[in-house]
């Protein structure tokens, strides 16, 4: 479905009834990154209804030719709330960027965000202090008969390279990439307009809200270090660090995240 925003369209998709969860997914990819390991887990949950979304620039969402900042990701996706769940309670999720645009949403809607989860978040830093790069697993014949623009994506991304998380990735990860809007993402939009104009939580006090931040200790996209700060900021947070995983958790760290998001789903009903 397409609901028309002030900066173009978001494309977005329901499953379930009830209290909403809006979710978003990390750059360069779309919503399926996150349905694919989400919605298992609500086999057994009800009462709630997840809205994916794919992120302004992103999947089958369309942007302006104007568009060029994560402030306008931000105004597209409020109006987006405002057209959707108009003066509704509901809560975030959000990986990787998609954890970053989430952190603005409540900054900017702290009355209406019940609470919050984030996975492998970006954060308002410019210099991220991350961990080395390890490779646990890597599978070089496989990756050898790869196209190359995924296999540097693999190679970045994530630290377990073998047959079964390769797979993950081309049926998780890939199909998103292939509708990204290359001319938006490698613009010079990173340099300048990355960072969100207000600082998330900037001068905010204690927030009651539940939250679940769940981090890779072998992280070298997003680290995990500077997130202690999220924890001292939430009053009500969990907050694990997974070892032998990196920026893919959902799909390195799959049955753990499901048990950790699930758990922190108990805390809104």
């Amino acid at each position: 479905m397409q609901c028309l925003v002030k900066k173009g369209s978001i494309n977005y998709e329901v499953h379930g009834s009830g209290f909403p969860i809006l979710i978003m997914h990390s750059m360069g990819t779309d919503h399926l990154s996150m349905t694919s390991w989400i919605e298992p887990i609500f086999q057994t949950i009800k009462g709630f209804k997840r809205i994916y979304i794919d992120l302004p620039a992103h999947g089958k969402s369309v942007i302006e030719e104007n568009f060029s900042s994560s402030d306008d990701m931000l105004i597209s996706i409020l109006d987006f709330v405002d057209c959707i769940i108009p003066n509704q309670k509901f809560s975030l999720i959000g990986f990787s960027y998609g954890g970053y645009l989430a952190q603005g949403i409540l900054h900017t809607r702290k009355t209406n965000v019940k609470s919050i989860c984030l996975l492998s978040t970006a954060l308002h830093i410019r210099d991220r202090t991350l961990p080395k790069r390890e490779v646990f697993t890597k599978d070089n014949i496989l990756l050898s008969q790869l196209d190359p623009d995924i296999c540097v994506a693999i190679e970045t991304l994530m630290n377990y390279q073998d047959k079964q998380h390769i797979e993950y990735f081309l049926k998780e990860i890939q199909p998103g990439r292939l509708l990204a809007n290359k001319k938006f993402l490698h613009s010079k939009w990173r340099e300048k307009g990355y960072f969100l104009s207000e600082e998330p939580f900037k001068n905010m006090g204690e927030l009651s809200q539940p939250a679940l931040f769940i981090m890779g200790k072998q992280d070298s996209i997003c680290g995990y270090k500077d997130h202690i700060s999220l924890l001292n900021k939430f009053s009500n947070a969990t907050f694990a660090i997974l070892d032998q995983t990196g920026h893919m958790i959902q799909i390195e760290k799959r049955q753990i995240v499901q048990c950790l998001v699930q758990d922190w789903l108990l805390t809104i009903k």
